[in-house]
């Protein structure tokens, strides 16, 4: 194709249309003329793209087309549909692509605030810098369990906390170090407390407390760290897509996670609120704790693995994620 030519012939026309979309009010004949010249144009980006694709025809062109549909059809109203279409496609596809470096990053969490408990509760040094005995004493008898006071209030407290620094984690995921640095802190801190409540015989308190809520919530922040580490190494290795589009596409695919684990902290917040410091015999406690993970889970693979059969990714549908230049190979 003589793309010169080609745009030749069909300036008039890319320019008439781009005259009718910039108008604000349109008669009826003019808005027919608008539908009419917005397929002739659409026709004409699917030629170039076939026959000649030119990164900068295809640019102005997509764009064009853009504008004009979204004169046609009129600015996108949100609707029960796409809430749904969150809720059942695009976030289990989300978490079901990166179900393995979820349990990646849980394994190394556990491993390492397993061995920091187990160096606090067998090496003196370690366990006095938790502080002084009766600090630590203290700690064990009475602050660490008043800490899960029941109600709303500490509900949402907790809730917001961890929502805060799940978000942090997806947000800056492209650096690779802050998110290794959030699950590494975290890890230790959960380790070493851990350790202390052994090493005073209270291990038993430490995991009943910790069981109801935690399955749920720790998964939140592995997950979160896994997305976070998966928007790095897209950066890293973006595949056979350039690397400016794979992190565009990984990173609206994965903050689709930020804002989908707001709801899974929604739920450990109230459990932590409502359930971890209530009256009810420790066995309940955790069986609602391992309720909610495994339902998480189902969740995540039954509709993610159809969802992605299907060929969701849990980015943006083409028409609102943004126009790409084309690319050989």
């Amino acid at each position: 194709m003589d793309l010169d030519a080609f745009e030749q012939a069909r300036a008039a026309d890319w320019q008439r249309l781009d005259q009718l979309v910039r108008q604000r009010r349109r008669s009826g004949a003019e808005s027919d003329e608008l539908v009419r010249l917005y397929q002739a144009v659409a026709t004409d980006l699917s030629s170039v793209r076939s026959a000649a694709p030119d990164p900068e025809m295809v640019t102005r062109l997509s764009m064009l087309v853009g504008r004009a549909r979204a004169a046609i059809s009129g600015t996108h109203e949100p609707s029960w549909r796409d809430v749904t279409s969150f809720v059942v496609v695009a976030l289990p596809a989300a978490l079901y692509r990166i179900r393995w470096w979820t349990v990646a990053v849980m394994v190394a969490f556990l491993a390492l605030g397993v061995t920091a408990g187990v160096w606090v509760a067998t090496q003196p040094e370690a366990l006095a810098a938790m502080g002084t005995p009766s600090q630590q004493q203290e700690y064990v008898d009475s602050s660490f369990a008043e800490y899960y006071s029941p109600g709303a209030g500490f509900a949402a407290m907790v809730w917001t906390n961890n929502a805060w620094l799940t978000a942090v984690c997806i947000a800056t995921g492209i650096t690779g170090v802050i998110p290794v640095y959030l699950l590494v802190v975290n890890a230790v801190s959960i380790g070493s407390t851990g350790g202390m409540m052994a090493a005073h015989g209270s291990l038993d308190v430490f995991l009943q407390l910790i069981a109801p809520h935690g399955l749920l919530e720790l998964t939140a922040v592995f997950v979160a760290g896994a997305a976070g580490l998966r928007i790095f190494w897209t950066w890293i290795d973006p595949g056979h897509r350039p690397r400016g589009r794979a992190l565009a596409q990984e990173a609206r695919a994965l903050f689709t996670v930020a804002i989908g684990l707001v709801g899974v902290l929604a739920v450990s917040g109230v459990i932590e609120g409502f359930v971890t410091g209530s009256s009810l015999p420790w066995a309940v406690k955790v069986v609602i704790g391992a309720i909610a993970l495994a339902t998480f889970w189902a969740y995540t693979l039954v509709l993610g693995r159809r969802a992605v059969r299907a060929g969701q990714t849990g980015d943006l549908e083409a028409d609102r994620a943004g126009y790409v230049l084309a690319t050989a190979g």
